[in-house]
């Protein structure tokens, strides 16, 4: 890596979580590689469809409570994935037209679409890995968009079970809010399972097929946090995260993960857990 820069040939022969996350959201911007990596994930964990999807509408009513209740007016979206509906800084700018994001994700196709997406707009993408945070951190973009005097949210959405426990993920987590200034808010989300013995399978699996992956129980996550006040209702299983029925709707699934629709309707014990905390 150079100059902060991370190498543009990806392979196309192995799946990214940018390219197989926007998949079950209804993207196009996908291989081969990355619908079959979730074909074969949902075989045994037929959850994830659902899971991805509530995910992504948690984006929206977080946002939008950042903005218009806790006044927050600038982003940092580690792991931002690739650009849909109703993406960070379009929810924020919605309600507070003044509001600045910066977009970090690791994988290159993502830097190019955010690039198109963002061409008008005081808003940035950068490539970068969230693992290195004193990188991004350093970035131009970071310090031209992101007055460190003033509350800014972090937001790890979908993507703190990226980092494996070799990764130290609570430094990663704690980096830049524990050097915020007080009203910052870190916002973050993780698959977890009640069971972990099938947590533990799900992990197996996930990283042999080259995405690194740790399924974590919500005490694991919780561990990570302490210090942080959780706004209400505090970290829960994102469905029950100030759910809104009227909130803008995702694109429809693809044909092919239909039928996973609705699961954990039944399947209780595998789901996003997160919420939004703020530093004293």
């Amino acid at each position: 890596m150079k100059n902060g820069q991370i190498p543009v040939d990806v392979p196309d022969d192995v799946p990214t979580s940018a390219r197989a996350y926007g998949w079950m959201l209804g993207g196009k911007d996908n291989y081969v590689i990355d619908r079959q990596f979730i074909l074969d994930t949902v075989q045994g964990f037929p959850e994830c469809v659902d899971i991805a999807r509530q995910n992504r509408a948690f984006l929206y009513r977080a946002v939008r409570y950042l903005v218009k209740e806790a006044g927050i007016r600038q982003f940092i979206d580690m792991g931002c994935g690739l650009p849909t509906n109703n993406n960070v800084h379009q929810v924020a700018q919605r309600f507070a037209p003044d509001a600045r994001v910066v977009y970090v994700d690791i994988d290159p196709i993502v830097l190019v679409h955010g690039r198109a997406l963002l061409a008008d707009n005081s808003s940035t993408i950068i490539t970068g890995d969230m693992r290195d945070q004193s990188a991004i951190l350093e970035r131009d973009d970071v310090v031209r968009l992101i007055d460190f005097d003033e509350p800014v949210a972090v937001l790890f959405l979908s993507v703190v079970h990226h980092l494996l426990d070799a990764d130290d993920p609570r430094r990663i987590l704690r980096t830049i809010i524990d050097k915020a200034v007080p009203g910052s808010h870190l916002c973050l989300s993780q698959v977890v399972c009640d069971d972990p013995a099938r947590g533990a399978t799900m992990s197996r699996q996930i990283t042999a097929a080259g995405i690194p992956w740790r399924t974590r129980t919500p005490a694991e996550l919780d561990s990570f946090l302490d210090g942080l006040e959780p706004a209400e209702p505090g970290l829960v299983n994102l469905l029950d995260w100030r759910p809104d029925p009227f909130q803008p709707p995702l694109e429809e699934a693809p044909e092919e993960l239909a039928s996973y629709l609705g699961i954990t309707e039944t399947s209780k014990d595998l789901y996003e857990y997160g919420g939004v905390l703020r530093k004293p």
